[in-house]
């Protein structure tokens, strides 16, 4: 275990910000966080788990200690003749998870394909696109309590999954530095592509829905509308998409009867936020070094050189502009440091 000091993070963002931690360590077996934890350092900074950095932005240098999880390994831990259970290291990168269980015909997160990050910062943000949500799929995972040392699991009930929310991004965040995800994958299953977006792209090039088209399908259709992260400094989605209630809704809706918007349960509607941000005029918008994607409007982009400062600027500027126009308080997906 070697710590190192004024540690540049810029390629451990995907926003490419050019910062600096005070301390950086990596971590990738239950020895070495024991250790860590009885280091002066660790007892007196600052601590944060940095995973891929696919949902963080860093808006100055971090003054203290950066872990970096990156435990590795996939293994089957239980199985049956129609479902498996995957043991997935935290440090493995989620992009090649995927792909690795469409190349073993074991449908479940086809639908998460192409999305930036580590396994193990997955569960934190209960990633989720294109229909499914990480909480459809996740089995446990075992994290180690950063307070006492004590080795936890972590079953679904236990996690508070919510919209790109978990009991690790509220309650107990940055307290357990996870170690292993497991999920539950199905061996015959049909992909879900209840999505209109996903089966409209399927019906369009007339390809039937099985695993490996669904899986394609989403990486096209996700290369077609948001940047690469290595291409153009970015996390995806920076936003959440508002959910409204009724009265709420029908109100808007007689406002603006082209609002886009999808229908939740007990009456409640989640708005898309993309349409609300596009409505107030910042798709392709560029103030310096910093913007909002052409092409997805809930996406903003590090053009190059840009700092987290400018990028958390823009983003106030639209959370205030939808709320004057449309009365909504958009909420960041982002972790702002």
């Amino acid at each position: 275990m070697n710590i190192l000091s004024s540690f540049s993070i810029k390629n451990l963002n995907t926003f490419q910000i050019d910062c600096k931690a005070k301390y950086f360590v990596e971590v990738g077996s239950q020895p070495e966080i024991q250790e860590l934890k009885l280091l002066e350092i660790f007892r007196n900074e600052n601590v944060f788990i940095l995973g891929g950095g696919s949902n963080v932005l860093f808006t100055k240098d971090f003054d203290g200690l950066i872990i970096h999880p990156v435990f590795k390994g996939i293994e089957v831990d239980a199985e049956s003749s129609e479902l498996i259970i995957l043991k997935i290291g935290a440090g493995e990168i989620w992009e090649e998870l995927v792909d690795f269980t469409v190349k073993n015909g074991w449908s479940g997160i086809e639908n998460l394909a192409a999305i930036p990050g580590s396994v193990g910062a997955a569960p934190i943000q209960n990633i989720g696109a294109y229909g499914v949500e990480l909480k459809d799929v996740f089995e446990s995972l075992t994290a180690i309590d950063l307070q006492d040392g004590s080795i936890v699991t972590f079953k679904r009930e236990e996690c508070n999954f919510a919209y790109r929310n978990s009991i690790f991004k509220s309650e107990f965040k940055n307290r357990f530095l996870i170690m292993d995800v497991s999920l539950r994958l199905n061996k015959n299953a049909k992909p879900n592509i209840e999505y209109e977006a996903l089966s409209m792209f399927l019906e369009n090039e007339h390809l039937d829905p099985g695993l490996e088209n669904v899986y394609r399908a989403i990486i096209n259709i996700r290369a077609s509308k948001l940047p690469d992260p290595k291409q153009i400094g970015n996390v995806g989605s920076f936003y959440k998409n508002p959910v409204v209630e009724h009265d709420k809704f029908a109100e808007l809706n007689s406002k603006f009867p082209e609002i886009k918007y999808f229908p939740q349960p007990k009456g409640a509607s989640k708005l898309a936020a993309a349409w609300l941000i596009e409505s107030c005029g910042w798709k392709g918008k560029r103030i310096g070094q910093v913007g909002v994607h052409d092409k997805q409007a809930l996406v903003l982009v590090n053009h190059g050189g840009g700092d987290g400062s400018q990028i958390l600027s823009l983003s106030n500027l639209i959370i205030e502009s939808v709320n004057q126009k449309f009365g909504i308080q958009l909420e960041p997906e982002v972790n702002i440091l």
